[in-house]
């Protein structure tokens, strides 16, 4: 690939000016990118560029590089120099330049490789140039990502109080610091102490020659460090302002046994209710504690907030929601340590477990003080970089993690056995549930799988053969969908081609996700579809057929609902072999055609017909004919009489046309043939942008091709003739009513929820399933029943849905029961067990999809009362207040029957 120097294309304003088309450019950038992306490694240079300046450059590049006939040049032109103004702090240094808070990417930046800056710098010129580095990142799977936001720190030096901001990538490691730091402010590493100061607290000295990364050592973005000078060598601890030590030690969960505040007395003989140190060493490095917490007499625990971090209300929702649960938060407040596992290849050598389990702990000893989860937030980072950054995310994604990750750090099987299956043809199916649960236990076994896990029936039947197959899965948590989302209502307005009724718009009900043939298929039934007919599906735009839906398995996603769709009604004998399409426009209302300038001012309303004709030619007598047939249910009853006494087959004479319109008489000789008499109305053969007219005589010939296209022109005689209201008021597919979305009579059960999730269903065409008895993939029916139920069961209500075109937040209020829930009859396994289930926590998310903001509600079980949890501020709150169209994930706990409850406790017994 040669490039001219660009010094020898340097024109008076700066700008290079190569002599490459736009699709050269196009090219060059794109083989730039593929050489980038075929050689990643940690460190490569990406550059941000402002989207609306790489818009411009790309519309440039990607038009057609021939030029209008008039040789006149393309409409997008070549744009000016980089301008990246619009993306940037308008306070930041020129010549470090600082991005805007909060852009998204694709949105407000692209990036794009050094060697392809390079390019459209020489090029272009302009900038500023705004460089970020590619950094990996991940546990098991090594991810690359470019780090758009460094780090910002701000150190405050100690010695006259004043800050400055410190940037680095979050990677550079503390030993980087020091020397940046120094180096800025002039003292000597040997006496400078850096100490992180989130929160304004002395919580740690950084280690001057430590290679732990900035991310690794929890901070975060925008907190302060402070700057110490001291003439003595510095520390190996940090000193709290309190005077206590806080060691640097190793990763390991505390031993001490304790419970929840105002449970049990401690293993110690300690009462709960007398004043006692939770925890004798802190086993964590941050959060801001700089002494170790006390709770005081009186005080609860459980009501301590989390800080928000930067868009961590997500994070914080569902933590709260895990601290609430009472049989996790009693594994995690006791010693824990002999169930991690550190050799599990699926788990986080166990400090995921250990960084929540401290987390959880800081929660229940820290009375109402919030706690700064940074600690916990990095582990997450470093396990699952897809919640790194400062981003919003989905509370119920980061639960589903979070458990599954826990338990597998917590996974006491070691070395899981291999097991064979049997065969479980003809077995009865609790015989085949109880040995695949069996199965699952003996290579699964944690507190999380002990509380969490439930068990469902799947059964999947060959739509051709009959093929049954039954398996059983477990299952974390319930995602169940709101039936709103499963169904959509969509009208439909049906022309009958033989104009035998009037234009009839027609509501049916579809499946959400379905296709067209689930559309025609509703219509017909609605309809009343006799076997010998058939519907074309069409979409009408600016009073002309936009598209036409012939492919029965497209997806009803492409149909958005303020589109107008239409379905014309046809006999097997209209539609048969050998048949074309006919379109027939409307026109002419406020301006004749044959007045108008290559149809560019031609008034078009109303729907088209559309109908199918021989591929013979046609005359203008069958297409005059046709148009009459589709036209003959809209016929008045009492057409002015002045009007057809004065016309000749419904047509004005000239004076009379002369005075109603003032168009149609003209010495033209074309439009005098156009007025020929033997037809009934004026028509125009026109083509597919309906710019260019042709008139028709009865004697005319025209060739019929895939479609033909002709306008019929309306005058007062047509007018006063049929009535075209028929034609124009055509409905949107579904008007949405926003003064009734917000009405309690949309609010649906969390019953009718979980009996959508459960009801049969045909898998979708992307997830065929393969027939063992056909040997071919099907689109099988899919039956779940539920089979066994945990202690813990969580409902995740899919509030969000996702398409092609489409992103959406359903905020339909769903009515659950806080006490009482019981879910026998749709538990399958006869085993004479109740299943009652009470609300404790849910996890709330308000706002849209761009940003929004999750809460929590919490139950404290003792108390036996609720608190909101909004980052670190909790308050109080009535349960009557915690039912709301906000309600995202609900977390409910067994309530077992005291015959159920000592039957527990033999087996507990027994088993020690």
């Amino acid at each position: 690939m040669t490039i001219p120097n660009s010094t020898d294309f340097i024109l008076d304003n700066g700008v290079c000016d190569f002599p490459t088309t736009p699709e050269e450019e196009k090219r060059i950038v794109s083989e730039l990118t593929t050489e980038s992306e075929d050689s990643l490694k940690e460190g490569n240079l990406y550059f941000v560029i402002s989207k609306r300046w790489y818009t411009s450059w790309q519309k440039y590049v990607e038009q057609s590089t021939n030029e209008c006939p008039s040789g006149e040049p393309s409409e997008a032109p070549r744009p000016g120099p980089i301008e990246n103004n619009d993306i940037i702090e308008s306070t930041s240094d020129t010549s470090d330049p600082q991005l805007r808070r909060l852009l998204v990417e694709d949105e407000d930046y692209v990036l794009v490789p050094e060697e392809v800056w390079k390019r459209l710098l020489e090029w272009y010129s302009g900038g500023p140039p705004i460089p970020r580095k590619l950094i990996c990142q991940g546990f098991y799977s090594r991810s690359f990502s470019v780090e758009v936001y460094p780090l910002c720190l701000m150190l405050i030096d100690g010695r006259d109080e004043s800050s400055t901001a410190i940037r680095l990538g979050k990677q550079a490691s503390i030993k980087e610091l020091y020397e940046k730091v120094c180096a800025m402010t002039g003292v000597p590493q040997e006496k400078a102490l850096i100490y992180d100061y989130f929160d304004k607290k002395k919580n740690l000295l950084l280690d001057s020659s430590s290679d732990k990364s900035l991310e690794e050592s929890s901070l975060q973005m925008d907190q302060d460090i402070l700057l110490e000078v001291n003439e003595s060598s510095s520390s190996q601890y940090a000193m709290s302002s309190a005077g206590n030590e806080l060691a640097l030690v190793p990763l390991e969960p505390s031993r001490s046994c304790i419970t929840i505040a105002g449970g049990p007395a401690l293993s110690n003989g300690h009462s709960t209710t007398s004043k006692f140190s939770l925890f004798p060493r802190i086993t964590s490095e941050d959060d801001g504690w700089d002494s170790v917490s006390i709770l005081g007499k009186g005080e609860r625990g459980g009501l301590a907030g989390l800080s928000n971090l930067g868009n961590t209300c997500f994070m914080n929702s569902a933590l709260q929601c895990l601290a609430h649960t009472p049989p996790i938060v009693e594994y995690f407040l006791q010693d824990y340590s002999d169930d991690i596992n550190r050799d599990n290849p699926l788990g986080m050598c166990g400090e995921l477990a250990i960084a929540f389990g401290d987390l959880l702990k800081k929660l229940w000893s820290s009375g109402r003080n919030a706690v700064a989860p940074r600690s916990f937030k990095t582990k997450l980072a470093r396990f699952a970089p897809q919640f790194s950054g400062y981003n919003q995310h989905d509370s119920q994604e980061l639960l589903a993690f979070l458990l599954d990750g826990l338990h597998e750090d917590l996974n006491k099987v070691k070395r899981k056995p291999y097991i064979e299956l049997k065969d479980f043809e003809n077995r009865p199916d609790d015989e085949v549930a109880e040995e695949l649960w069996n199965y699952h236990k003996a290579r699964n076994d944690s507190v999380i799988v002990n509380v969490c896990q439930g068990q469902y029936k799947s059964t999947l039947v060959c739509p051709v053969c009959g093929k049954i197959s039954i398996t059983f899965d477990p299952f974390m948590y319930l995602s169940i969908p709101l039936p709103s989302t499963l169904t959509r209502p969509m009208t439909v307005t049906v022309f009958y081609c033989d104009g035998s009724r009037l234009p009839m718009p027609y509501t049916v009900t579809v499946p959400k996700h379905g296709s067209c043939r689930d559309l025609i298929t509703a219509l017909g039934t609605t309809c009343c579809l006799t076997d010998d007919e058939s519907l074309l599906l069409a979409e009408i735009y600016d009073h002309k057929i936009f598209r036409y839906f012939e492919n029965p398995l497209e997806s009803l996603n492409v149909i958005k609902d303020d589109e107008r769709i239409v379905a014309y009604r046809f006999n097997q004998m209209q539609k048969g072999s050998g048949k074309a399409k006919l379109e027939i426009l409307h026109g002419g209302q406020e301006r004749a055609v044959v007045d108008s300038v290559r149809g560019r001012d031609v008034k078009l309303f109303g729907t088209p017909f559309v109908t199918y004709v021989d591929t013979e030619p046609l005359s203008g007598t069958d297409i005059d004919s046709v148009i009459a047939g589709f036209l003959s249910p809209l016929h008045r009853v009492h057409a002015s009489s002045k009007i057809h006494n004065g016309s000749e087959n419904g047509h004005l004479p000239e004076a009379a046309a002369d005075e109603t319109s003032g168009s149609l008489s003209s010495p033209d000789t074309e439009i005098d043939e156009a007025s020929d008499r033997e037809l009934s109305f004026r028509i125009f053969l026109t083509d597919e942008g309906v710019l260019n007219f042709k008139p028709l005589q009865s004697e005319s010939s025209v060739k019929s091709g895939n479609v033909t296209r002709v306008l019929v022109e309306w005058n007062e005689g047509e007018h006063e003739k049929y009535d075209s209201s028929y034609l124009s008021d055509l409905p949107e597919v579904h008007k949405t009513s926003f003064s009734a979305k917000k009405t309690r009579q949309e609010a649906i059960s969390l019953f009718s929820c979980l009996e959508a999730f459960l009801a049969e269903e045909p898998l979708g065409p992307d997830d065929m399933w393969f027939c063992p008895g056909c040997k071919e993939h099907r689109q099988a029916n899919k039956k779940l029943d539920l089979w066994k139920l945990p202690d813990i069961l969580v409902f995740h209500l899919k509030r969000f849905t996702y398409s092609r075109y489409l992103k959406n937040k359903i905020d339909t209020f769903v009515n659950f029961p806080i006490h009482d829930l019981d879910l026998s009859k749709y538990v399958k396994n006869e085993n004479g067990q109740s299943y009652l289930y009470e609300l404790y926590a849910i996890s709330n998310h308000y706002g849209g999809l761009g940003g929004g903001h999750y809460t929590a509600y919490a139950k404290l079980i003792d108390d036996n009362k609720w608190y909101h949890f909004d980052d670190s501020h909790v308050s109080s709150v009535n349960e009557s207040e915690i039912k709301n169209s906000a309600a995202y994930v609900l977390f409910y706990r067994r309530v077992r029957s005291e015959t159920e409850t000592q039957s527990a406790e033999m087996s507990s017994t027994d088993m020690d």
